[in-house]
């Protein structure tokens, strides 16, 4: 019997695919449990429309991310903070700091996890910064860090 698996099954296949088990299994098992269901042309065609919908959504996610990188690659991003003597700061400038700028001067949301800095941002200066956006595609700023 043709089925497609809901789920991962360990020694059967991932979930989508469409595979041969023995009748027996797929009804006494797979079915009943909601692992799989029988592969009928409704089935196939809901799970051509389910690939086709998240095969979108991951092409309009990597525009979004090319539009964010037109936008900020090479631009220079001015964090104001105050800081001892020294120009050592009080705290560092993090992620979620650069994230809240980028926000604030271009309008987009970048994840503070996703911004990754050479060294620690803890004096005064410009310092290189990349903003991984998606699979392949990277920003690389500046941060200008000037006393508030």
């Amino acid at each position: 019997m043709k089925i497609i698996l809901l789920q991962d099954i360990a020694g059967t296949g991932k979930k989508g695919e469409i595979k041969e088990v023995k009748d027996s299994y797929a009804r006494n098992f797979l079915i009943r449990k909601k692992l799989a269901v029988e592969a009928t042309n409704e089935a196939l065609n809901h799970l051509e429309g389910q690939k086709a919908s998240a095969q979108h959504k991951l092409d309009v996610e990597e525009a979004n991310a090319k539009k964010i990188k037109a936008a900020i690659d090479g631009k220079i991003v001015v964090i104001t903070a105050k800081a001892g003597q020294g120009g050592k700061l009080f705290g560092s400038v993090t992620g979620k700091d650069i994230s809240a700028q980028l926000k604030k001067d271009f309008g987009f949301e970048v994840d503070k996890r996703k911004i990754t800095a050479k060294t620690d941002i803890k004096n005064y200066g410009d310092y290189e910064v990349e903003a991984r956006l998606f699979s392949g595609v990277t920003a690389k700023f500046t941060v200008s860090v000037r006393e508030g």
